[in-house]
């Protein structure tokens, strides 16, 4: 995909088909490697994988050699999950086995919803569809994920809207 930064495609290509390999239960990207690989404009600091917690268990066996032990997730008291974040060439990659997003006070499953696979030269990469990926983004709540949600609803508008005309 020519929207993909280089460094973007290296780590895709470094870690996706571990993914399809390692994990037994479904994953996907989320955030804004998500958006982006299905066409919108957004920019990408790291890959967010999300996982079971067993598969996060596996992958954090998988790739010990990339992982940064002293990293601290932010946010922690609006999201927890079996986390890790690993080193790869190009960007990091943020493991978060059974995340749960904190709302009224109470704890609940990030749930990913419709998943639709992407093409990144001919690698299959799962994400929400863009319905799921606003209501993910919209329940995050933050300004970064309320930028990347303007940035998939661009993709939803016509570039070239009919005109609508009356036959009468």
């Amino acid at each position: 995909m020519s929207h993909l930064s280089p460094a973007l495609y290296a780590t895709l290509a470094d870690v996706v088909p571990d993914l399809h390999v390692h994990c037994v239960d479904p994953w996907c990207l989320i955030g804004s490697a998500a958006a982006l690989v299905l066409g919108a404009e957004v920019s990408v600091a790291d890959v967010d994988v999300l996982t079971s917690r067993a598969d996060a268990d596996t992958l954090m066996q998988v790739w010990a050699p990339q992982r940064e032990p002293a990293f601290a997730p932010p946010d922690d008291d609006r999201f927890r999950s079996h986390f890790a974040r690993f080193r790869f060439p190009g960007a990091p990659v943020e493991v978060m086995g059974g995340l749960e997003l904190r709302l009224d006070d109470r704890w609940q499953p990030v749930v990913p919803g419709k998943l639709v696979l992407a093409g990144v030269n001919g690698l299959a990469v799962p994400v929400p569809c863009i319905d799921d990926q606003l209501r993910l983004l919209e329940s995050f709540g933050r300004e970064k994920d309320r930028r990347r949600a303007a940035a998939l609803r661009a993709l939803q508008v016509p570039v070239f809207p009919l005109p609508v005309v009356s036959s009468r």
